[in-house]
């Protein structure tokens, strides 16, 4: 059995007396002209410290299986694997908004399956809102008619790596941006809440933002967007390999988990920990008691005929 307590209870006081972030939350932000800052997690920890920190939208995206599982890319992550990561998140989440990503596979086939998919990311997840890639218009449309909010994805889109022939920037002709302008207005009228714009110039990024009542949330999409997102691990320089060119890295959590490890290892090679003052004791008679039950059995060892 574990001695290790963890503090009871949810979030810090500032992330529960804060407003709840919903989806018309989000349309009323780009209304009133307020950035939306969003990023994703995978696990209570992280979550938990993404929403003290005031992020508006976690997204438990299906980048999960290249940061966290180790993949080459996010085609392999399961939707079993992707609701308990979920949970996870939300059960330390309270102000920001929990977008799921529906992994590779979960709605790629008929549209009822695919709802009923979704429906799973909410009843047994708790998630309050989906992400799917493309222009898949009839999906939004029968996801919003089920009451399950929608976050859509266009431009590269990570699913569609082997058909992309790679991780390629989207939308640099003339018949591509048009597509992905149209691909954007129709997705908005069957009720998608937001969209994901990635990979994209920013030119483009930014007429398609400028067209839309819903929310653009932008990763490689240029600063016009209504908001933007990161993978929490690549700003934070976990993910052991070059940062795409938007990447910013706002820490270097790899070397602090590496340094603090090895001082770790140094100290318990070296008998520096635990120290005293960290380990458990005996009250003073039982103490006594041990000590002399350990001389006793000392004296009889050296007592005994050869």
């Amino acid at each position: 059995m574990s001695l290790t307590h963890f503090p009871s209870g949810g979030a810090s006081s500032s992330a529960t007396s804060a407003t709840k972030i919903t989806m018309p939350a989000l349309a009323e932000m780009k209304r009133q002209g307020k950035l939306i800052s969003a990023l994703t997690a995978y696990d209570y920890a992280t979550s938990r410290l993404v929403d003290e920190a005031g992020i508006d939208l976690i997204l438990v995206g299906d980048s999960l299986a290249m940061v966290v599982m180790g993949h080459d890319n996010t085609l392999a992550v399961t939707v079993d694997e992707m609701l308990h990561h979920t949970r996870a998140v939300r059960r330390a989440v309270h102000r920001a908004l929990v977008v799921a990503d529906m992994p590779f596979g979960s709605y790629h086939g008929a549209i009822e399956d695919a709802v009923s998919n979704a429906v799973r990311f909410v009843k047994e997840a708790g998630a309050e809102a989906v992400k799917i890639e493309g222009p898949r218009v009839e999906l939004v449309r029968a996801l919003t008619q089920a009451e399950i909010p929608v976050v859509a994805h266009l431009g590269l889109t990570p699913q569609s790596v082997h058909r992309m022939g790679g991780y390629r920037v989207q939308g640099k002709t003339r018949e591509t941006i048009a597509q992905l302008l149209a691909d954007a207005r129709e997705l908005e009228e069957a009720g998608a809440g937001a969209i994901v714009l990635e990979g994209v110039p920013r030119e483009v990024a930014a007429a398609i933002t400028a067209e839309l009542t819903i929310p653009t949330i932008g990763i490689g999409a240029g600063p016009d967007c209504d908001g933007q997102i990161l993978v929490f691990h690549d700003l934070l320089n976990l993910t052991f390999a070059p940062a795409a060119k938007f990447v910013r890295r706002y820490g270097d959590a790899a070397s602090l988990v590496r340094v603090a490890v090895e001082r770790y290892r140094e100290d318990v090679e070296h008998r520096n920990f635990p120290s005293d003052e960290e380990s458990y004791h005996l009250p003073a008679q039982a103490r006594d008691a041990l000590k002399v039950r350990a001389e006793t059995a000392s004296h009889r060892r050296t007592a005994r005929p050869a």
